[in-house]
């Protein structure tokens, strides 16, 4: 019985969408236009964030070792360095290695070849986590031994304020737009029942439950809602795989990379989906719950 009740259910919701097929249309579109820009919000809020962490994962503080100070105390500096409180990993680089990488970046007619290598030795720390960068290069300046410690001040701190505000204004933005899904078929869903409403009566008068009455209409929803991620969701795949292939070969050499399309597409799909099901099932929710009750 309850099978042959699900049937009946999902014919209703179909014929309601079919008879009211101009509101329908008008309720696809608009969750189409939302979730399209949710889709462009998300992978670009995504891929700021696997930005910022490959970027945070480069941070790193360069510290100058003073060149008075022989190899031997300098690797002492960099042992003291290393049992710093929020010091991740230290690398030291001679002076000599630190002259090869200039040579490698301008070439070996530098004049720099035939006279005394003037370049420190150098250290380069990383800290536990990147918001802790400041703070382990403060502490390093502190020690005796050091010439100059580099860490960008002032860029780092700006650079996660920006990735912090980003994050913010899209989530914020998503959810206006989810919201504004939810009023669109809610409005819709609304028309329908207004136009059944006596039947709607009819039904609960002759013992009809308030959950048979409601399916139909969370189901009308839900389709909505579906058919209105479908194209988004081929919209943003096909315009993320363009753009993928056109900036990874610029960005291929830099410490950063975009999400890798397949994996990142698949779950991005499922979302989008998930989203207007549940956009579509919550509107029509809303919009039967006060023609419930028989006046």
């Amino acid at each position: 019985m309850a099978i042959k009740t699900w049937i009946r259910h999902l014919r209703d919701s179909f014929i309601s969408i079919w008879r009211n097929r101009w509101m329908s249309l008008a309720s696809v579109g608009a969750v189409t236009v939302t979730l399209l820009l949710v889709g462009v919000f998300v992978a670009l809020i995504l891929n700021v964030n696997k930005i910022a962490s490959d970027f945070e994962k480069d941070v790193e503080v360069k510290v100058l070792i003073d060149t008075t100070m022989k190899e031997t105390k300098a690797l002492a500096l960099a042992q003291k360095v290393k049992k710093l409180p929020d010091v991740a990993e230290v690398r030291y680089s001679s002076k000599e290695d630190e002259l090869q990488k200039v040579i490698d970046d301008f070439g070996e007619d530098l004049s720099l070849v035939d006279q005394e290598n003037p370049l420190h030795n150098v250290l380069y720390v990383k800290a536990t986590e990147p918001q802790k960068t400041a703070d382990v290069a403060r502490q390093i300046d502190a020690l005796k031994g050091t010439s100059e410690v580099l860490y960008g001040k002032g860029k780092i701190d700006k650079f996660f304020q920006m990735v912090d505000t980003t994050r913010t204004i899209g989530l914020v933005f998503i959810v206006a737009l989810v919201l504004m899904a939810v009023f669109l078929i809610s409005n819709t869903i609304k028309l329908t029942i207004a136009a059944r409403q006596h039947e709607i009566e009819i039904m609960k008068l002759v013992g009809a439950t308030n959950n048979y009455v409601r399916v139909p209409f969370m189901l009308e929803g839900m389709w909505l809602g579906l058919f209105g991620a479908v194209l988004p969701i081929i919209a943003v795949a096909a315009g993320y795989m363009s753009l993928y292939e056109r900036l990874s070969p610029i960005v291929q050499n830099e410490v950063f990379s975009f999400l890798e399309p397949t994996n990142f597409l698949l779950r991005l799909s499922v979302i989008l989906l998930a989203m207007g099901v549940v956009i579509g099932i919550f509107g029509s929710a809303m919009s039967i719950r006060k023609y419930l009750a028989v006046k």
